[in-house]
């Protein structure tokens, strides 16, 4: 308990709706899916008779516990670790903006929060924001305004908004933007905090904030300049 983690899955888009149909079952509903394409050569796809690689990208969040357990049933029921089977992995989470937020992603269950890890004290931040869309200029205007240089945005569709919406009080909508911001360490407080105020759950954005540790960058010049 106490440790939170992203879990990213990438899977054959053919399969999917197995991945799905497995979290579902695991009361994992809150979940963010979007669509990918493998980078295989054609001249290795044509070698292989195989057709283009369009993946399906699941995004959710999870506890420590939670992890194990799922990553056993991908294993075993699932076999993702046959060739060409897929690809599961988490990253820690460094900060949620605010307790509504930890409330939808974990579906209101209880968690106990412990202390920051070694791997968290990082010099900078991956932020992302799951909005509605639509939203882009409200929450990168908010951004910038509190230090941001810019962001990238891929579209989503969420899964389970009907469930949150009982206890959130909120109509949420399926179609989702996320925004992925990288940012210093020192201006991740000030950016977030601007995002949930100007563009957070009480706005039409209804934007979900959170940020990941990153360890290294390239091709940041200008924010150590």
């Amino acid at each position: 308990m106490g440790k939170l983690y992203l879990m990213t899955t990438i899977v054959d888009r053919k399969v999917g709706k197995r991945y799905l149909e497995l979290y579902k079952a695991n009361e994992q509903h809150v979940m963010f899916t979007s669509l990918g394409e493998g980078t295989a050569s054609s001249d290795m796809l044509d070698y292989l008779g195989l057709d283009k690689a369009e993946k399906l990208v699941v995004f959710s969040v999870h506890e420590e516990d939670d992890w194990f357990l799922i990553k056993k049933q991908l294993q075993q029921k699932l076999k993702i670790d046959a060739p060409g089977g897929g690809i599961a992995f988490i990253i820690p989470l460094s900060s949620i903006g605010g307790k509504k937020a930890l409330q939808f992603l974990l579906e209101k269950q209880e968690y106990q929060k412990e202390e920051e890890s070694t791997l968290k004290d990082t010099e900078r931040e991956l932020i992302i924001v799951i909005a509605n869309q639509g939203n882009i200029e409200l929450i990168m205007d908010a951004a910038r305004e509190a230090g941001a240089y810019g962001g990238t945005v891929i579209h989503a569709r969420g899964t389970g908004m009907e469930k949150a919406e009982q206890f959130m009080g909120v109509s949420l909508a399926a179609e989702k933007e996320m925004i992925f911001i990288v940012a210093k360490k020192e201006q991740k407080n000030d950016i977030m905090k601007a995002i949930m105020e100007k563009a957070g759950m009480d706005s039409r954005a209804k934007s979900i904030v959170f940020s990941l540790p990153v360890t290294d960058t390239a091709g940041l010049r200008l924010m150590e300049d």
